[in-house]
């Protein structure tokens, strides 16, 4: 298929979850056996059980790709998103925060089915973030819920790492990619989670190779898919894949590798921005959102990276993955 102007900038396709955010204690994480900063799947029991003890908490349409989506809108990307919800209140109101967004969402919900996934996000005082994620619904996603005529749209088709779980999800990725490429579209993929990369390893290397153009990933996450000691191993390691990567470190900033044709890459270091740190949930999805938001304006990679930066510090600013800020603002668009 001839390439066309792309009526999408950025198509997420993720984890549909409604996110519910609230302070811990080290004291609470400890009596739950919650291994702190981490992302544990849990089942219908266990997260009933959290969500009684947490007491107060904010609700939001959340998971991975959904607020990658959301924070590239505030930015005043054209933005799309796949994920599957059940047709129940959560569901509705999922799918009712998008669009209020200006985010299209085709997804049919499941019916008769389990119920919409939640994340239990615990924040303790120093800002840390720790998930119990119950998946529910979203794990149901698989080919037939690729929505072609969006990937076709978009000018990027960006995966979130976490919904690579599932066989049906992985198959689902696949076909994406092969609608965008046919479509002379890019495919983006975000790691997600070192745990997440843990179980995959072998299947992301594969899928970052033969089927990605980007990749995101944090520190971690890069040493876990490459099992390497340090970031300068890991960036080799990237730069060997040939792909467009931008790799976060935390207060450190982030490190873009551009591939250079048979000439290694070039490494591009992008400096955080400072901030007060409340909660880290998000900071990882906001720097992709920034930097493709930027990338769909035809800005250098520098500037990407740098508006990157800017969203993940004002996402860590406060509780929550949604910005509350205008982001517009404050990368001066």
């Amino acid at each position: 298929m001839a390439d066309r102007q792309a009526a999408l900038d950025i198509l997420g396709i993720g984890n549909a979850i409604v996110d519910v955010v609230a302070s811990a204690t080290e004291a609470m994480l400890a009596e739950w056996g919650m291994a702190k900063g981490g992302m544990t799947l849990i089942d219908t029991a266990r997260a009933e059980a959290i969500h009684a003890a947490i007491g107060a908490s904010v609700q939001t349409g959340g998971g991975s790709a959904a607020n990658t989506c959301a924070v590239a809108a505030s930015l005043g990307a054209k933005v799309g998103y796949l994920g599957k919800v059940a047709d129940d209140a959560p569901g509705k109101a999922f799918a009712e925060d998008l669009k209020a967004l200006g985010i299209h969402f085709p997804t049919k919900p499941l019916k008769g089915g389990d119920p919409t996934a939640r994340c239990l996000i615990l924040v303790t005082p120093d800002g840390q973030r720790t998930m119990n994620t119950y998946l529910g619904a979203c794990v149901t996603f698989g080919e037939a819920d690729v929505d072609q005529a969006a990937v076709e749209s978009a000018s990027v088709t960006y995966l979130e790492g976490y919904l690579f779980d599932p066989p049906a999800a992985q198959a689902a990725f696949r076909k994406a990619s092969l609608i965008a490429h046919a479509a002379g579209r890019r495919v983006a993929l975000t790691l997600s989670d070192s745990f997440c990369v843990g179980r995959h390893r072998t299947a992301f290397l594969d899928f970052i190779v033969k089927n990605s153009d980007i990749v995101f990933a944090n520190e971690a996450e890069a040493l876990s898919l490459f099992q390497v000691n340090d970031v300068e191993e890991a960036t080799r390691a990237f730069t060997a894949t040939g792909k467009l990567v931008a790799l976060t470190r935390s207060e450190k900033g982030s490190r873009i590798i551009v591939p250079n044709a048979g000439q290694g890459a070039q490494v591009i270091e992008v400096p955080a921005v400072p901030t007060t740190v409340i909660d880290t949930t998000g900071a990882g999805d906001a720097y992709a959102a920034g930097f493709l938001a930027a990338h769909a304006r035809g800005l250098p990679l520098a500037e990407c990276g740098r508006w990157g930066s800017v969203a993940a510090s004002e996402a860590i600013s406060h509780f929550g993955a949604r910005p509350q800020a205008d982001l517009r603002v404050l990368v001066g668009a």
